[in-house]
């Protein structure tokens, strides 16, 4: 086996695979089993008004995405996956995850449309 950048990008993707499991089990956890709902559907750091509303749909995202990779480690470390296998599993686990936080991120923030009431003590803009 020679080192080239291909096993050094396939090593750099198990190792990480690693802490992606920890985090995300660790996420799911916190939401079912503490009720911690302070990172559910952050947009830019900021929780959504009611995050309990949105906590069953991303700690079950956790919980499945951190049970694949758990799986996909599993699998690797017991040469039941071959690389195109095990590499195709994480990267779609891991994109998936990401686009479902956005969209799950995005609903817990609905978009204002129109213009915004100025608050109180404040002018209006443009005043």
């Amino acid at each position: 086996m020679v080192f080239d950048i291909n096993v050094a990008m396939t090593w750099i993707l198990f190792l990480a695979l690693f802490p992606i499991a920890f985090f995300w089990l660790r996420r799911a956890w916190r939401i079912f089993a503490r009720q911690d709902f302070s990172e559910v559907g952050l947009k830019r750091g900021l929780p959504p008004a009611h995050p309990e509303k949105f906590a069953p749909y991303t700690g079950a995202l956790n919980l499945v995405g951190g049970v694949i990779i758990a799986f996909n480690i599993l699998g690797v470390v017991t040469g039941s996956f071959a690389y195109d296998t095990w590499s195709a599993i994480a990267g779609i686990t891991i994109w998936c995850k990401f686009f479902m936080d956005f969209i799950i991120s995005r609903h817990a923030h609905p978009t204002v449309w129109g213009r915004k009431k100025p608050e109180a003590g404040k002018p209006a803009p443009g005043l």
